[in-house]
């Protein structure tokens, strides 16, 4: 008589067991009720059914999934291997059950796909220099794509642009050529900035021979505290003047004779 009794409780006590379901508060339970969607459940205490519901479990926190290494054909026909990392969650359990068979798969395939078809619209100069903006591109295509499965692209992040041995040399002498060129730029800059302050000093010099007494009297001084050899001696500019007006007086035509006679 008592394990007659003790046999029905124990099964009481099985189900009841078996129907508790306690969800945390980062996941939610897709439960069905004969096979139709019923209703999204948690988090807390959940009671299930055996054999007439049953409940899906999702998690709603950011997964963080690497995109594997992939081959790229870049616009200048340049070969890479690129590879990625996808940050989602999702953010409607239902349509992550019901819309798709197995979401994480579904996202890291797409995002596989997209990764090559962005970039390879793209020069290998565009993928190396504007990686803000290429991950901008993936993220909005991805995301689009993934609205209808419950799921939110938060972020894509481009991590790595293999290249082989050639091209690495090939970009290194691309870049030394660009600074090469860029030096003799600011030189040739330079040098045209000088030659304009030079002709306004002269300009300045010529309009008052006190500034160019005083620039010969600075190099002298220049030239003295120097260990030279060469000994100079200073001539006043009045004289210099002088020695020039009689030699333009000498080299004047004299008069002639019929003028000296009237």
């Amino acid at each position: 008589m008592i394990i007659s009794y003790l046999v029905p409780v124990v099964l009481v006590v099985m189900l009841i067991a078996a129907s508790i379901r306690i969800l945390p508060e980062y996941k939610r339970g897709v439960v069905f009720f004969l096979g139709r969607f019923q209703k999204v459940k948690g988090p807390g205490l959940i009671i299930v059914i055996p054999g007439i519901q049953k409940m899906e479990v999702v998690d709603l926190r950011v997964v963080t999934m690497d995109v594997p290494e992939q081959d790229v054909i870049s616009r200048d026909n340049v070969t890479v291997k690129v590879n990625a990392v996808l940050y989602f969650r999702v953010v409607d359990p239902e349509k992550a059950i019901i819309q798709v068979e197995n979401f994480t798969q579904a996202t890291s395939q797409l995002a596989q796909t997209t990764l090559r078809s962005v970039l390879g619209k793209h020069d290998l100069d565009e993928m190396l220099s504007e990686r803000d903006k290429l991950n901008s591109d993936i993220q909005e295509i991805i995301d689009a794509q993934t609205e209808a499965w419950g799921i939110k692209v938060a972020n894509v992040e481009i991590k790595h642009v293999d290249l082989d041995e050639s091209m690495i040399r090939a970009i290194a002498r691309q870049a030394e050529a660009e600074r090469e060129r860029r030096a003799k730029v600011i030189h040739a800059e330079g040098e045209l900035q000088a030659s304009k302050k030079l002709v306004e000093a002269a300009n300045v010099m010529q309009e008052n021979s006190a500034a160019l007494q005083l620039r010969y009297l600075q190099t002298m001084s220049d030239m003295s505290n120097k260990n030279a050899s060469t000994i100079f001696f200073p001539l006043p500019m009045d004289i210099m003047e002088a020695f020039r007006d009689m030699k333009l007086k000498h080299s004047s035509p004299a008069p002639s004779g019929d003028k000296l006679e009237e």
